[in-house]
């Protein structure tokens, strides 16, 4: 865990903002899990499980972690993964508590924690399994809070970092959402909340954000951006698009890029 004040903020997990934050659900339908795709249970403290879905069989290829949107679930990601997979990337989703085939209610504090053994799990089941590629961290929306922890309390066991819709400050997000955000609440570090965890990323990083994104504006992840230090960064902005179109509308862009950073890792990995 970080040494930000926010990851352990009993004002972020107040009920009134865990019912405005989250919109957990169940997976419905059949819940057949995709060919060549496995779904895991994991662990987490409290004894709750998180329920997780890997999609990908190349050992030598680059992985993702992925954490979702507030109001998505991993079996959402079904159709996007062969996308990932067809340019040889294993592609892990991950759900929070309450979403999916998980247990318990979701709060802030319990998402970035979660999210740090989430990442031990993944990682162990990549070395068990001789999964030999780069290991990149990525977060759509409020999963980019997810995939920032990560990134910011176990930067040398990670590889690249991709940032898609996501946000730079919690009191500009919570008052969309309809919280009472009152003066003083938050300190100026506490608000910086993502721009904090991202100030100390030195490795490879891309960001992506929608020209007109209607829940998170681009400046956002402008401001991501310019506080991220690394030596190789990118910032790709999708013209057109909106929040929830942004994988659509940027189809080809959006994955080249993405396509980009796996390739320069797994050149630079063969290289090592």
């Amino acid at each position: 865990m970080t040494d930000n004040p926010v990851s352990n903020s009993a004002t972020l997990d107040a009920p009134t903002i865990s019912r405005l934050l989250f919109h957990p659900r169940p997976e419905w339908g059949n819940g057949k899990t995709p060919p060549g795709s496995r779904d895991f249970l994991i662990p987490v403290t409290g004894g709750d499980v998180i329920g997780a879905r890997f999609h990908g069989e190349v050992r030598e290829g680059p992985n993702i972690l992925f954490f979702h949107g507030n109001g998505e679930i991993a079996a959402d990601y079904d159709d996007f993964a062969p996308v990932y997979t067809g340019l040889g990337i294993n592609f892990f989703v991950a759900d929070y508590r309450g979403y999916g085939h998980s247990t318990g209610h979701p709060t802030v504090s319990a998402m970035l924690g979660d999210a740090l053994e989430i990442f031990s799990f993944f990682r162990d089941l990549l070395s068990g399994e001789k999964y030999t590629g780069p290991l990149v961290v990525m977060g759509r929306s409020l999963g980019s809070a997810s995939a920032l922890e990560i990134a910011a309390a176990l930067q040398d066991r990670v590889d690249g970092l991709i940032i898609e819709s996501g946000f730079a400050r919690i009191v500009p997000l919570l008052r969309l959402i309809g919280v009472d955000v009152l003066p003083g609440q938050f300190t100026e570090r506490e608000d910086r909340f993502n721009l904090f965890r991202i100030s100390t990323f030195e490795k490879p990083a891309l960001i992506i954000h929608a020209e007109f994104d209607h829940i998170i504006p681009p400046a956002d992840g402008e401001a991501l951006f310019a506080a991220c230090p690394s030596a190789e960064k990118s910032f790709l902005k999708i013209p057109g698009a909106n929040h929830n179109d942004i994988f659509l509308r940027g189809f080809r862009a959006y994955m080249e890029a993405v396509h980009g950073l796996m390739t320069g890792l797994l050149k630079k990995r063969r290289k090592d």
